[in-house]
This record gives structure tokens, sequence and C-alpha cells, in this order.
């Protein structure tokens, strides 16, 4: 958790993001390091969590994180803990909470209402298109006897 709170820092103090930090430990190495570049890297999802998801998966040569623990600066907000449940690791810590986030200008609170909300009243309109021509991929994946499943 130490090295994660460092990298906390070092996204403010190189003025790359905001203050989150994120390690993935496999064993007793460290194999994935990421802190927030949303700034810097014009990017929403660089986000401690993603970056060091990334990096941690790209080191294990892997898509996947079993066996591995996540320690991240903060509770991670929706968009990463959705992340994070798809690298399955075995267990995530976290430092501050997300109320502790809210305190300082990064609050989630709307995002995990609007995914409890029906689709028709979300914030940002979200609406079905090209349904027929789509889920013909699908079937096609589905049937696709070499794929690899995750």
């Amino acid at each position: 958790m130490q090295e994660a709170i460092l990298l906390s820092g070092q996204s403010i103090y190189k003025n790359e993001g905001g203050p989150f930090g994120c390690v993935i430990v496999k064993g007793n190495e460290i194999v994935g390091r990421g802190y927030n570049k949303v700034t810097s890297h014009n990017d929403p999802t660089a986000h401690a969590e993603v970056e060091a998801i990334r990096d941690a998966c790209k080191n294990l040569k892997s898509f996947q994180l079993q066996d591995c623990e996540i320690y991240t600066s903060c509770e991670p907000c929706p968009m990463c803990l959705g992340a994070i449940y798809w690298a399955r690791p075995k267990i995530v810590y976290f430092a501050n909470n997300r109320q502790d986030a809210a305190d300082i200008g990064f609050d989630d609170s709307m995002i995990y209402e609007e995914m409890k909300s029906p689709i028709e009243e979300r914030k940002i309109p979200i609406k079905n298109l090209g349904r027929e021509e789509a889920i013909k991929i699908f079937e096609a994946w589905k049937n696709k006897p070499d794929k690899t499943e995750y």
C-alpha cells in the first residue's frame, strides 16, 4: 500500500492527474504500477487502477490477474471497479474511501446512481441502434469453435 500511496503523490507532483496510485502484486513482487494520468494524457480512462492493470497484464502477458492483489490509494470508482472485476484479481485493498475522494472534488455518487436508473431515465441519452446486424456477430462468436473465452 505504501507504494500505491507514493504513486498517488507522484501524479500530483508531476502535474499528470489526480491524487491516485495503484500497484498490483503477485506473490511478493509488484507486477504492475499506475497513477492517475487523466489530464496529462487527455484520457478520462487513465485512472491509476486502469493504468496498473494495463501494466500488470503487459508484464504478465495475460489478460487476467488471477492470484494477484491490487493495492490502491483510494476506493475504486465505478469504471475502475468494472475493470478490476474483468481482470479478476483475488483481492483489492484501498486506503482512502469514496467519501474522502468526494470531499476533495472527486464525487462518483452520480455515476453509482445512474447505474441503478433505467436506461431511458439516465442523464446522458443511451439508445439502442443496429441490434439486428450486430447480433449476427454475437452469434458468430457463440459458434466460433477456436475462441479464447474470458
